[in-house]
């Protein structure tokens, strides 16, 4: 398979999903359109990933290339083609999908649990436990797109995962993340986080890597699901 991926911050790449396309074999490129990247062809595209980022996904005045990204996910998910978005990603594939963002009641950052919801019902989550620890990051939200399947919610935040049709996917949280690219947000960001009941102490952030490789073997199987069929067969109706 060809994936790709959109970056929106120099040190925030796909971290476990190259790991994942390497092993597999997958061909894996990325485009920085914050940088100046230009949005890829469809044509060279069998999986699409859209990583997160710090800017909000309703500020366009200050962030014109969204409205291409968002362009890109539209033809993406009318093509059939596989989709997975993550924090921001998948806040602005909810936007496609026609839901909105708003900011969160509190920001998530650090290793929080997310459980399964009832309604969970797709065979891409079959993988997941009942309740995970995962990374956070985020202190915008997404609401559920009309169609989706809310699939995963967190004590602070309700709308953590969702499926649409068969292949798309929007998460919250950050399964992509490695302890070195956890490192260097910390690095950054840790002396300027919020205040917070689901804010975690920029130490504990790092503090224990089998978290990442616990988050890793669920990532890696709903990757591997995301690209078992081809996108003739999963286009979704919209």
């Amino acid at each position: 398979m060809k994936i790709h991926y959109l970056q929106h911050e120099a040190g925030e790449g796909p971290g476990g999903i190259a790991d994942w396309a390497a092993a597999r074999g997958h061909a894996i490129a990325g485009s920085r359109v914050p940088a100046g990247d230009a949005v890829p062809s469809l044509a060279g595209v069998d999986l699409l990933v859209v990583l997160g980022g710090g800017m909000s996904a309703n500020d366009d005045a200050a962030h014109p290339w969204m409205a291409e990204e968002r362009r890109l996910i539209r033809e993406s998910v009318d093509g059939g083609r596989p989709v997975l978005g993550i924090c921001l990603g998948a806040q602005l594939l909810a936007q496609v999908l026609g839901a909105a963002v708003t900011r969160a009641a509190e920001p998530e950052i650090g290793w929080f649990p997310v459980r399964k919801t009832e309604e969970t019902a797709s065979p891409l989550f079959d993988a997941f436990p009942s309740t995970a620890e995962v990374f956070h990051w985020h202190g915008d939200a997404f609401a559920l797109p009309a169609g989706a399947v809310r699939v995963a919610e967190s004590d602070g935040c309700a709308q953590q995962a969702f499926v649409f049709g068969d292949r798309v996917v929007g998460l919250q949280f950050h399964p992509e993340m490695t302890p070195a690219i956890a490192a260097a947000i910390v690095d950054a960001e840790g002396a300027r986080l919020p205040a917070g009941r689901w804010v975690q102490h920029m130490n504990d952030i790092t503090a224990d890597d089998m978290r990442f490789r616990r988050m890793r073997d669920w990532l890696w199987d709903l990757l591997d699901r995301l690209a078992s069929a081809p996108a003739s067969q999963v286009k979704p109706d919209v």
